[in-house]
Order: structure tokens, then C-alpha cells, then sequence
């Protein structure tokens, strides 16, 4: 028994040690090894001190805490745990110089965490939302343009999944839901291997269902489009 509580009380004695040992790093000083630690690639022991520092609301340390303890994640690839972070900054400090910052990576954090075009698309809906927001609180900031072109990409993901979805509809022989998405995408008048297959599978599918006009209509329009084509080649088998 004496001997376990003699390891005991070395133990005790040691973690003594080592917090006498520890320095006293005031804010300041947490906040320039925090920011030591992100610059070195090491965010995840920047994230700890951010972390720390984020709730002891000393409103100008708080603020540029929250923010970088979001950038920290968003470097980490944390885009859900970043998101809320950033959204956390926006609503504590509505005026701050960098709130344009935190708005943009709302956004972006909802689109890298958006699923792919085959499974829900919720997050892809929140991202356009998103950088519409951003657009309309930021009309002259630097990243309107890379804001557009990320709505261009959240947009084609949708048209995707439309595909996807008739595409689905057609193995499962529901061959009028197949064609209602088919058609959704032809619709958008874009000219693309989506609109191409659409076109494809609206002709075949309308020569299945015995409305040899609708479907000579989308296989003019594929030929048109598209000639030459590897679906063109193989419907004109079919039609002649």
C-alpha cells in the first residue's frame, strides 16, 4: 500500500513540475502561437487555442478567434464544423471588417459539403442561396465573379441530378417519369452530353411509347445538335 501511494505522490509531485514550468501566455501571446501554428500547417493545435480564446469574450481577441478558428477548420477540410463557426462570426459580429469573408465561406462550405449529383441535393440548394446572399450584401467585392461561377457549378449539379434521376426512371422501366426528367433537361436549351443523352433517351423512350412523332421530333433535334454523334448512329438504325 506505501509504495502505491509513494508512485502516487511522485506523479502528483511531477504534474506539479510541469505546470510551475508552464508559462503564464496572455492573450495576446495565444493568439500569436495559435497563428504561428496555422502558418506552419499545423491548424488543428491552432483550432485548440482559437477554440479557447473564442469564449472568453474579450470582443476584438473573440472576434478574430472565431474567425480564424473557422478558417482552421475550413483549412482541416471541416466544412460543416467551419460553416457554423463562420455563421457563428456573422451573428456575433454583424459590422466586422471581415464579416464578407465569413458570408463567402458560408457558402463555399455549403457547396464542398454538398452531396454528389446522384443523392440528395440540399446543401447544393443552400449553396446557391448562399452566394446569392453574399452577392446581393457584397455587389463590389473582389470574389462577385468566383461567386457566379460556383452558382454556375452548384446550377449543373442540379441539372445532373435531373439526368441521373430519368436516367434511374429508365432502368426501372417507369418510362414516363424517365421522360419527364428527360425533357427538364432539354428544356434548359444547353448544349452538353446531358442534353445529348436526354435527347437520346426522349426518342427512344417516345418510340416505346408508340408516339412516332414526338420521337422523330427528338431524334431531328439530336441530329441537329449533335451530328455525327454516337447516339445520332445509333437511333438513325431505329428511325430508317
Amino acid at each position: 500500500m506505501r509504495r502505491y501511494l509513494s508512485v502516487f505522490l511522485l506523479i502528483l509531485l511531477a504534474f506539479g513540475a510541469c505546470s510551475r514550468n508552464k508559462p503564464n501566455l496572455s492573450t495576446e501571446e495565444r493568439l500569436a502561437l495559435a497563428d504561428e501554428y496555422y502558418a506552419n500547417g499545423k491548424y488543428s493545435k491552432a483550432a485548440t487555442i482559437y477554440d479557447d480564446i473564442s469564449f472568453e469574450r474579450k470582443s476584438a481577441a473573440t472576434a478574430y478567434a472565431t474567425i480564424r478558428l473557422a478558417d482552421s477548420y475550413y483549412a482541416m477540410n471541416k466544412f460543416t464544423d467551419a460553416r457554423l463557426k463562420y455563421q457563428q462570426f456573422i451573428d456575433g459580429f454583424p459590422d466586422h471588417i471581415n464579416v464578407a469573408d465569413a458570408y463567402y465561406r458560408v457558402a463555399v462550405c455549403f457547396f464542398e459539403d454538398s452531396l454528389k449529383p446522384a443523392y440528395d441535393q440540399e446543401r447544393t440548394l443552400s449553396a446557391i442561396d448562399a452566394f446569392r446572399n453574399f452577392l446581393e450584401r457584397f455587389p463590389n467585392d473582389a470574389r462577385y465573379e468566383d461567386a457566379l461561377n460556383y452558382i454556375r457549378r452548384a446550377q449543373y449539379k442540379l441539372i445532373e441530378k435531373k439526368y441521373q434521376n430519368g436516367y434511374i426512371y429508365y432502368k426501372m422501366k417507369d418510362y414516363s417519369a424517365a421522360l419527364m426528367y428527360f425533357e427538364e433537361v432539354i428544356e434548359l436549351g444547353n448544349t452538353d452530353s446531358l442534353d445529348r443523352k436526354s435527347l437520346y433517351y426522349s426518342a427512344l423512350l417516345h418510340l416505346h411509347q408508340q408516339n412516332r412523332e414526338a420521337a422523330d421530333a427528338a431524334f431531328n433535334k439530336l441530329k441537329s445538335k449533335y451530328p455525327g454523334s454516337a447516339e445520332a448512329r445509333k437511333l438513325d438504325r431505329k428511325f430508317n
